[in-house]
């Protein structure tokens, strides 16, 4: 029986994937590997007997990015769901579980978190193949992490003192304690940390899914039947899964059900919650320091140094979170690192872009970088792919001046079709047809200037798209 896995790459995990792009290593801001979060989490699983291509729930504006780390890693045709709002994961695993049940009524599942890292892959496998038997014997398992420390952090399990061929039955979920509790349950000996990740055949989570949490069902069940398809992508009908209670797997099912267990995972796993735990499990220099880029360090100690496109310098600082991205830099004392959910809360309050949008944006055909922005003038950087189109478009409000700094394009500018090499450029007057594709085996990188009374991303009329966009009701 195939095992198909189900990645949950929303919320805070999401901004914590870079791009990997060995070939282009300025590209993005390396965290735990060469690879992306979401890749790590895929590849982790090789290795493993009757591997499905994943089921990956991300929410719309990643679907190019998850698509293209697919292909980096040779996954050629996963399923991967737009979640149309943000509902949590209860929502988001029962769709992807209506999902598999469309291919098979005998799906397993194996729901993870692209949050998560797992140094002792032999570990993981282990349990994975324990949890695999509990499924098949109509269980819900869960992965309990054997504790390291007294962590708050963390909510924990309570399993039984029967040993069912090495998972336990689930005595109690508990919510993150204080340190006093937490201490306890770390001298206890037996109490785990409750990881958020899970294992179940698709039906069996269904059918207790329906007893417990009717209405998450419901709606949700609404949404996946009358979801839209295209080549690449499933999106769930919005106004449906809107209505579904907004729950966590735990809440809506897990501490409900008498029919839970869990297999104990003791793995080098870290959950990366925030970037101090990036700096817990970074490889450090004699003062203490994780150091990723361009830095340059003196009478520096403990302090987590990350920057992926210029320079930065520290002297003379201690205890520090320091992130460089062109979209923001984060400087943190530690203990207050977790207090950057607050700045969001805030930004998101004072409608800030920062909040929900990156200066790079990832496209089917590449990505474009806004370099430079004024009033009634853009500047944008596009990095188009070997073999990759834009759409045939046309824009009422703006203008546009393509220069080719590396590779060679083919333009259509109106009624005209031609190349365009190093160094050569081209001007499309308001409301020109144009379109620019790669047809070269090099990559093909553009400076594009927009001048115009209007240069929102939605000042756009495609004709013909070689992705499918041209009936979407959204631009992207």
């Amino acid at each position: 029986m195939q095992v198909t896995p189900v990645i949950l790459s929303g919320g805070s995990g999401t901004r914590l994937w870079p791009l990997s792009r060995k070939d282009h290593p300025k590209q993005y801001l390396p965290l735990v590997s060469d690879n992306s979060m979401l890749q790590e989490t895929i590849l982790r699983l090789n290795g493993l007997d009757n591997l499905a291509d994943p089921i990956i729930v991300c929410n719309s504006s990643h679907r190019f990015l998850v698509a293209e780390q697919c292909q980096q890693i040779g996954i050629k045709n996963p399923t991967i769901l737009l979640e149309p709002v943000g509902r949590n994961t209860a929502p988001a695993i029962a769709a992807a579980a209506l999902q598999s049940l469309k291919d098979s009524d005998n799906s397993t599942l194996l729901v993870l978190s692209v949050d998560h890292v797992i140094q002792d892959v032999d570990a993981f496998h282990k349990a994975i193949n324990i949890a695999n038997q509990q499924a098949q014997s109509g269980r819900l398992a869960t992965f309990g992490i054997v504790p390291t420390d007294a962590s708050t952090g963390y909510g924990y399990i309570k399993p039984s003192k029967e040993n069912n061929n090495g998972a336990y039955r689930v005595e109690e979920f508990v919510e993150k304690p204080d340190l006093k509790t937490a201490i306890f349950y770390l001298e206890q000996g037996s109490y785990l940390w409750n990881s958020g990740m899970f294992m179940f055949q698709a039906r069996t989570f269904i059918d207790e899914l329906t007893v417990h949490a009717p209405n998450i069902f419901a709606s949700v069940n609404n949404a996946v039947n009358n979801a839209v398809q295209d080549p690449d992508f499933i999106r769930p009908e919005k106004q449906a899964f809107e209505l579904s209670p907004s729950d966590s797997i735990d809440y809506a099912l897990m501490e409900k059900s008498n029919n839970v267990v869990v297999v104990p995972l003791d793995a080098g796993w870290k959950d990366i919650g925030d970037w101090l735990a990036l700096h817990v499990i970074g490889e450090k220099d004699g003062n203490g320091n994780v150091i990723k880029g361009d830095v340059i360090i003196k009478d520096t100690n403990n302090s987590y140094i990350n920057t992926d496109h210029r320079m930065v310098v520290t002297v003379g600082v201690d205890n520090l979170i320091i992130v460089d991205t062109p979209d923001v830099t984060l400087i943190a004392s530690q203990d207050k690192v977790q207090e950057v959910k607050s700045i969001v809360e805030s930004l998101q309050d004072s409608c800030r872009s920062e909040s929900n949008a990156h200066r790079k944006v990832y496209r089917p055909w590449g990505w474009y970088d806004s370099i430079e922005s004024g009033e009634h003038y853009q500047v944008k950087k596009l990095y188009v792919k070997s073999g990759a189109k834009l759409s045939l478009q046309m824009h009422y409000k703006r203008a546009e001046h393509w220069v080719v700094v590396s590779g060679t394009a083919t333009i259509t500018n109106g009624e005209k079709t031609f190349t365009l090499n190093k160094g050569e450029s081209t001007y499309i007057p308001l409301k020109t047809i144009h379109c620019l594709e790669n047809q070269t085996d090099e990559c093909l990188e553009i400076i594009e200037v927009q001048n115009g009374v209007y240069l929102g991303e939605d000042d756009i009329v495609r004709f013909s798209d070689k992705y499918n966009r041209v009936s979407e009701k959204d631009y992207l």
